[in-house]
């Protein structure tokens, strides 16, 4: 509900002109993200893609240092000079989202072999998309994190495009299919399922932690926004049709999982208002606050720290 609500606001901001660039938003595919690091500790490792907010979010990253951060403020959790495609925290083990397709894999494998070396337990999870699933990269990883038995988790979001794209007119087979020709262990889940999400995350991390190795998890989710908000002001036609968007709707990982609590009566409809109001007042005061944050000055270029 945090990344939801964060997501919405940012969507908000980005309409009304507020932003300084453009973002791609996570709405939709909350549950990845949730059920993936709901296992992790702030030793973890990962690495996220251009769509980075909500794995930032479910690493602890901090709200409003998210918010300073898009807007380009030195409250930003990388000094404003990162914007909404490179958000990172290294004290949480977020090494960084990234504006590269894949560009967080190679990153991730050499976290997972630091990691081996301290023989700290850690583990190092990479999330990419659909489209990065193409880039060699994710070969090269399978192939070394498979030699090594690396503490590698290997996360891909396949929400159905590739940017503009149809998955199905640019990646050829079954993503989850790739782990095998390495020997790794692979399995595709429902990704707005949450509960199957924690499961597939606890065996792959319980596995990593105890060094049998690597795994590849392809979540199967869908982005209910454009690849990146403003789209339709660059696009000639749609990609996608609105009645499409409206029947996966029907799968949203947030009612999914609200309406199994309410039906196990873990809650009942009063309680998630009442929680969907108070993360959402949470959110406008980070978001509001971030507004008023100053600019870095020009000096910080040759001084500023990651966080």
């Amino acid at each position: 509900m945090l990344i939801r609500k964060a997501e919405e606001r940012l969507a908000s901001d980005f309409k009304a002109g507020e932003l300084p660039g453009s973002v791609h938003l996570y709405i939709g595919q909350e549950a990845v993200a949730v059920g993936i690091c709901a296992h992790l500790a702030a030793s973890d490792y990962i690495t996220s893609t251009h769509r980075g907010h909500g794995h930032y979010l479910a690493k602890d990253g901090d709200l409003f240092a998210m918010f300073a951060e898009v807007r380009g403020r030195s409250s930003g959790i990388c000094g404003g000079m990162g914007g909404s495609m490179h958000v990172a925290d290294m004290s949480k083990g977020i090494i960084g989202a990234n504006g590269i397709v894949g560009g967080g894999i190679g990153l991730a494998a050499g976290a997972a072999l630091a990691a081996q070396l301290d023989g700290n337990g850690a583990v190092a999870v990479a999330f990419f998309g659909d489209g990065a699933s193409a880039q060699g990269v994710v070969s090269e990883a399978l192939n070394i994190s498979a030699l090594w038995k690396l503490p590698l988790i290997l996360v891909c979001e396949n929400n159905g495009y590739s940017e503009f794209s149809p998955t199905k007119a640019v990646i050829s087979g079954n993503i989850a299919d790739r782990g095998a020709a390495y020997g790794v262990p692979s399995v595709a889940v429902d990704g707005n399922d949450i509960a199957a999400m924690w499961q597939a995350a606890h065996e792959a991390i319980d596995r990593a932690r105890s060094g049998d190795g690597p795994t590849l998890i392809e979540a199967r989710t869908y982005r209910f926004h454009g690849h990146v908000e403003g789209e339709a002001g660059f696009l000639k036609s749609k990609y996608r049709t609105d009645e499409e968007v409206d029947e996966r709707r029907d799968a949203d990982p947030i009612k999914r999982f609200a309406a199994e609590l309410v039906s196990r009566k873990v809650l009942d409809e009063a309680e998630i208002e009442e929680i969907s109001r108070e993360i959402g007042a949470s959110v406008d005061d980070a978001a509001d606050r971030a507004v008023n944050e100053p600019w870095p000055d020009v000096s910080s270029l040759e001084s500023l720290e990651v966080r």
